[in-house]
């Protein structure tokens, strides 16, 4: 067969087609699913919190920038698929690149406002409170054990430090005796 060939021509546009299709269809998914986990987690961090206006205005203005290069993407795959369905050699990975870029940007453009770093620092402030309440929770378990706890622990380094110093004190006194 050569490359002419009508029915390969059509099974090589229709086999090409398909897996542009199904590159879409994935990338799309992908980058929805995505987009939809960062916006629940940060509306997470926002759930216990009320923001001042300014920032509630912000956060929406960087959604808004990020809706928009989202479009702007879709745009993009609509402009190569018809230069793909007007004979361009096309890959597939351009698409793929095409949501991928247009993911980090939209991101770029939510996590830059104010109401993002509000709600991180909210969410990475109550991780703390929470990291440090488990801390205490282990170290009660641990007394209750009869184990050393990390306060024991401490205090017997605190002593050893203090031990060596008077150590260190004695032997320089001792050496300036003998010197004498």
């Amino acid at each position: 067969m050569s490359d002419t060939d009508p029915e390969e021509v059509q099974e090589r546009w229709t086999t090409m087609m398909n897996d542009m299709n199904d590159a879409v269809a994935e990338s799309f998914e992908q980058n929805m699913e995505a987009q939809a986990a960062f916006m629940e987690s940060w509306m997470g961090a926002f759930e216990d919190s009320t923001p001042d206006p300014d920032t509630v205005e912000d956060g929406m203005a960087g959604y808004g920038r990020a809706y928009e290069v989202w479009l702007e993407a879709a745009e993009r795959m609509n402009s190569r698929i018809a230069d793909a369905a007007e004979g361009e050699d096309v890959a597939v990975s351009e698409f793929r690149d095409i949501w991928l870029q247009s993911a980090n940007e939209a991101f770029s453009e939510v996590m830059g406002t104010t109401a993002f770093a509000a709600g991180t620092g909210e969410l990475v402030g109550d991780m703390l409170e929470l990291q440090q309440e488990v801390d205490e929770m282990s170290q009660d378990t641990l007394e209750s054990l009869g184990f050393a706890t990390r306060d024991d622990v401490d205090e017997v380094a605190e002593r050893l430090i203090e031990l060596e110093r008077r150590q260190h004190e004695v032997s320089q006194k001792l050496d300036r005796l003998l010197e004498e």
